[in-house]
């Protein structure tokens, strides 16, 4: 009797983890950022600034499991050469077609709105590779210029994910 309950335990574990479906694979590109007073106000900061956000939120998605955050390494000459000529934040669908070919089944784009040194905000856009359409959109407002601020900012965006998604119960298709 005690073999039938855990081998029927087993089966019911081995069912759930096969019903699961696989993360999507998610091309994250590094974050942007849009400084409506860069004439006026120095940023030194900016570069490590968007490299530590990038990083933090590459982490947070690996952490808590709402992607399989893909490496961009294959498509990094292209991601350079179009950053070159254009920003990916509006550059009409160059960036999907980036994703597909690195064979994600998403895209990020994220970047940094700085309207002052005291008022800022994080923004992503999640969209499908495969029609293009925006599948999560998610802002957080920051009050102050700081790396704690900025790190807070990711901190409460990746946490909100998280919470919805458990919320639902099931993969909203993020």
């Amino acid at each position: 009797m005690r073999i039938l309950c855990a081998a029927g335990l087993l089966a019911v574990g081995g069912s759930h983890t096969a019903a699961q479906q696989p993360l999507k694979k998610l091309l994250m590109l590094e974050f942007e950022l849009i400084d409506e007073q860069k004439d006026v106000v120095p940023f030194p900061e900016k570069e490590a600034r968007l490299a530590m956000v990038s990083q933090r939120l590459r982490e947070a998605l690996i952490k808590e499991e709402l992607y399989n955050v893909i490496d961009s390494a294959p498509v990094a000459q292209l991601i350079r050469a179009e950053a070159a000529r254009q920003s990916l934040l509006g550059c009409n669908g160059c960036e999907v077609d980036i994703a597909r070919k690195a064979g994600a089944d998403r895209i990020l784009l994220a970047w940094v709105q700085k309207v002052s040194n005291l008022i800022l905000n994080i923004n992503i856009e999640v969209r499908d590779v495969e029609t293009g359409k925006v599948v999560l959109a998610k802002s957080v407002d920051l009050r102050g210029n700081t790396d704690e601020s900025w790190q807070r900012g990711i901190d409460f965006m990746v946490r909100d994910m998280v919470e919805k998604k458990q919320e639902s119960g099931v993969d909203r298709g993020f």
